[in-house]
């Protein structure tokens, strides 16, 4: 929506990840970042140390993209070379994920004044 207003923004994707297969899952992790990056994405999380402050959310293995927009996150998902990257993954791990729009700067600079 925002796009459409010509305002570009960024957007996120945040996944909880529980790897099932180890050794299988090495390929995905070799080979998605070339990808994410192809379509003007980058890692902010993929993994770390954690905390749950409040609630009953278990996370396994976190993982957060930022994409330079909701648009280049939605062709990522659907690219060609994501494609068989997502089966992999798919068949390697459990996966919850979402895709979330960020807000504009000025927002940001009225939130973080």
């Amino acid at each position: 929506m925002a796009e459409k207003l010509g305002i570009i923004m960024a957007a996120y994707m945040i996944a909880n990840v529980e790897i099932n297969d180890a050794e299988k899952i090495k390929e995905y992790l070799k080979a998605t970042p070339e990808v994410v990056k192809k379509y003007c994405g980058r890692f902010l999380v993929r993994g770390g140390e954690f905390w749950v402050a409040e609630g009953h959310w278990t996370p396994k293995r976190l993982v957060v993209l930022e994409f330079e927009s909701y648009e280049k996150a939605k062709e990522f998902w659907h690219s060609e070379e994501y494609r068989p990257l997502k089966v992999l993954r798919q068949s390697s791990a459990n996966t919850d994920m979402i895709f979330v729009d960020g807000i504009s700067k000025e927002m940001s600079n009225i939130l973080n004044s």
